[in-house]
């Protein structure tokens, strides 16, 4: 309006200074929960490869003893190589026994320091690979320590299956259920048009009146805008759950599956041991006697020691087979690998 006095425009100004904001404390606190749920699921990433990394170191400590362990025969297999040549070489020295034995013997001797020299470089590689793994450049140790010929403890397999749960990767499953529920709720709470409240400051210029105002906005119309949103995250809920069910599946039947071939080393290991070794000695010493006698050949002499050299090679074999099954089992158990027997 324009005119003069109380009808003039300026006189008529009405000044109001608010400040609203929303209602969203359960928006807010469905977004705190995800970020929270969402730090859980990056900790159990950090716990299935801390356990990976301590299972590959726990491997490559392994692998350093069954190498010095096949380097123990090989020297064994020089010994019984260095008398075999030391005796042909008397008798062709006597002239009883004719010098082609003694050319295979010190062939077989040669293969025998060869078969020594691979196992001292493959060790070396293997110490090296280990203390890579502890965060060296270099090894500063020369040997590992351990009893890889003795067979450590091994529980039944319902005490390592039962332990299954505590498995990182079925852990990040239950995370990510936790993470799609948290986002669930998160969607829900954006479903739900939150209200809005205001309050401020008026000041009338014709009568220099001034007063508090306030306000709220209830929104109006439907609730479910973000329903999309919502059955997306249901479903993923609903596939994270089966994906849990499939892996602890998966895992009980690898446990089991492990433990049975676990178990069929442990008798390999215990035959070799306690029958095929002890047997082989009896016959090396017999042979030998024969051959000193002139009843035997060195051809039956030097295979009866090849003999003997390979069933001790198959038994750390099959021995290195029960600590590898064992790691491996305590792994998918979720336990840090330990073996008694291994030790740093």
């Amino acid at each position: 309006m324009f005119g003069s006095g109380v009808n003039d425009f300026l006189n008529g100004i009405e000044t109001t200074a608010t400040v609203s904001w929303l209602l969203e404390s359960e928006l807010r606190r469905s977004r705190l929960g995800a970020a929270r749920a969402g730090t859980s699921l990056v900790e159990a990433d950090i716990a299935i490869r801390r356990m990976d990394v301590a299972a590959q170191t726990a491997l490559l400590y392994l692998k350093c003893l069954e190498l010095q362990t096949r380097l123990a025969i090989a020297a064994e297999g020089i010994e019984l190589g260095q008398a075999a040549v030391s005796a042909i070489t008397e008798r062709v020295t006597a002239g009883t026994t004719p010098t082609a034995e003694l050319a295979r013997a010190r062939a077989d001797f040669r293969r025998l320091e060869m078969l020594e020299e691979d196992y001292e470089h493959e060790l070396l590689s293997a110490t090296y690979r280990l203390a890579a793994q502890w965060g060296a450049n270099e090894p500063d140790f020369n040997t590992v320590t351990g009893e890889l010929l003795q067979i450590p403890s091994i529980d039944s397999v319902e005490d390592y299956l039962n332990r299954l749960d505590q498995n990182p990767n079925l852990e990040r499953y239950l995370t990510a259920e936790r993470v799609q529920q948290a986002q669930l709720s998160l969607e829900q709470a954006r479903n739900k048009q939150p209200w809005q409240v205001g309050a401020g400051f008026r000041w009338q210029n014709i009568n220099s009146d001034h007063g508090f105002v306030a306000s709220i906005s209830i929104p109006l119309g439907p609730q479910d805008t973000n329903r999309g949103r919502v059955a997306e995250a249901r479903a993923r809920i609903s596939q994270s759950q089966l994906e849990r069910e499939a892996e602890q599946l998966r895992l009980r039947t690898e446990v089991f599956v492990i433990y049975q071939e676990l178990q069929h080393s442990v008798d390999v290991t215990a035959g070799f041991v306690e029958d095929i070794i002890p047997l082989y000695e009896v016959a090396l010493e017999d042979t030998r006697a024969a051959y000193e006698a002139g009843l035997y050949s060195y051809l039956e002499w030097s295979q009866t020691q090849l003999n003997l050299l390979n069933a001790r090679y198959e038994l750390v074999e099959a021995a290195q087979s029960i600590f590898y099954k064992l790691i491996e089992i305590q792994r998918l158990t979720g336990v840090p690998p330990q073996v008694s027997s291994l030790s740093q």
